[in-house]
């Protein structure tokens, strides 16, 4: 072949310098925590339009529609109520992991001298990749066929991202949770669990003791993103809920993060922030997975007020994501403060970035208490003893941390 006839051959095949062959782009230039947790400008979030509402706002649903009154009567006497809070469960190609953390979350309800959690509040991304129909069954029916209690759940980027038609977006969602009355979905096939009657993907839940209102971030990998309705809608529920009871905000991604994968939404800390100002009240606990492990954080308010921001992401999806090194260059030693744009005061108060593992919350008229149970290793081929590797309590009336707490 002559030289002629390599170039045009070059060309022919795309092998061409002018168009050079493409493998992936650069992993985001982070070096330590406070990168991660406060990133510099990233792209435009891609937002995926909404399906249609099914009812008129303000899309409540209450614990006593889908429970027993028993199980009410159970929660007032006792005088608190307890559940599960985990996101990131599917377990697609490997099982092992959701299937260890499920199995440590029903011994919950055997354990001697504990209160029994009363649902599971899941913090999106159901099912993996693209929250398709027929994996319904293996990452999330089968799994939790035997979970005794409610599940509710917000939607995450994967449960709402299509390959192909957008129209598509968090359809299997709908049809599994947000579903007209209770019936066996198609897609439990064998699995007698309902499916659950959550009124829309965004939507706010009224228990006693605690109100939770659940934001949709959208589907972008990083940023996360609202539309104006979801955004007007979010301050009036800040502004109306009660206050003698505490309020809660979950969101799949995490306003902030020390991980070296996703780091932190500034596009979900804006519009917590916003919302905290134009209803003139602040959530006392603010719900986060998407990032695949662990992490506590502490955000100080005008030198007082204490607001927990939790990531609790390791709940099963086989891929963990690290903490980065401190500012220092060395490994983490929590407790870790770190301030950062507009005066934003944070702590890191705990992590646990190398297991899988789940929330377990109690709520009362004045208290939030939390414990985190660990449950497998990365990697491992065998059952972990679960293990608590974290507790906190806060009195959410004063915006205290009680326990668990370091103040800068």
């Amino acid at each position: 072949m002559n030289r002629s006839s390599r170039s045009s051959h070059k060309r022919a095949t795309g092998n061409s310098l002018s168009h050079p062959r493409r493998f992936g782009h650069q992993r985001p230039g982070k070096t330590n925590i406070t990168q991660s947790i406060f990133p510099t400008r990233r792209a435009a979030a891609h937002f995926t339009d909404l399906p249609p509402p099914k009812t008129d706002p303000p899309y409540h649903l209450t614990l006593a529609d889908v429970t027993s009154r028993d199980e009410i009567k159970s929660i007032n006497e006792k005088a608190s109520i307890s559940f599960h809070a985990v996101g990131d469960t599917g377990g697609i190609n490997n099982a092992t992991y959701q299937q260890i953390n499920v199995e440590a979350m029903e011994a919950d309800f055997s354990t001697p001298n504990r209160d029994q959690p009363s649902f599971f509040y899941h913090l999106g991304d159901v099912v993996y990749y693209a929250g398709e129909a027929n994996h319904y069954y293996g990452q999330f029916y089968e799994p939790y066929q035997y979970y005794p209690k409610p599940i509710f759940a917000i939607p995450g980027n994967h449960d709402g991202l299509t390959f192909g038609d957008p129209s598509s977006s968090l359809a299997a969602f709908v049809d599994n949770f947000c579903a007209d009355k209770p019936h066996i979905s198609k897609d439990a096939a064998s699995i007698t669990r309902d499916a659950m009657t959550q009124p829309y993907v965004y939507w706010t839940f009224d228990a006693p003791f605690m109100t939770v209102i659940g934001l949709y971030s959208n589907t972008d990998e990083f940023e996360g993103d609202f539309d104006q309705n979801q955004i007007k809608w979010f301050v009036n529920e800040m502004k109306t809920a009660p206050k003698n009871k505490a309020l809660i905000v979950a969101v799949h991604h995490p306003a902030y993060s020390g991980d070296g994968a996703r780091g932190s939404s500034s596009k979900v800390a804006k519009t917590l922030d916003d919302a905290f100002d134009q209803s003139g009240r602040r959530a006392d606990l603010v719900l986060s997975g998407h990032v695949h492990n662990y992490q506590r954080f502490t955000r100080l308010f005008e030198g007082e007020e204490q607001i927990p921001y939790i990531v609790a992401g390791a709940g099963g999806y086989p891929a963990k994501h690290y903490l980065l090194s401190g500012p220092n260059g060395k490994k983490i030693e929590v407790p870790l403060n770190i301030r950062g744009r507009a005066g934003v005061n944070l702590t890191l108060e705990n992590y646990s970035d190398n297991r899988f593992g789940y929330l377990l919350l109690d709520v009362s008229q004045n208290s939030i208490k939390g414990r985190y149970i660990a449950t497998a290793y990365h990697n491992e081929a065998f059952h972990s003893e679960s293990e608590q590797v974290d507790n906190f309590e806060l009195d959410w009336s004063e915006h205290k941390l009680m326990r668990g707490g370091s103040l800068p």
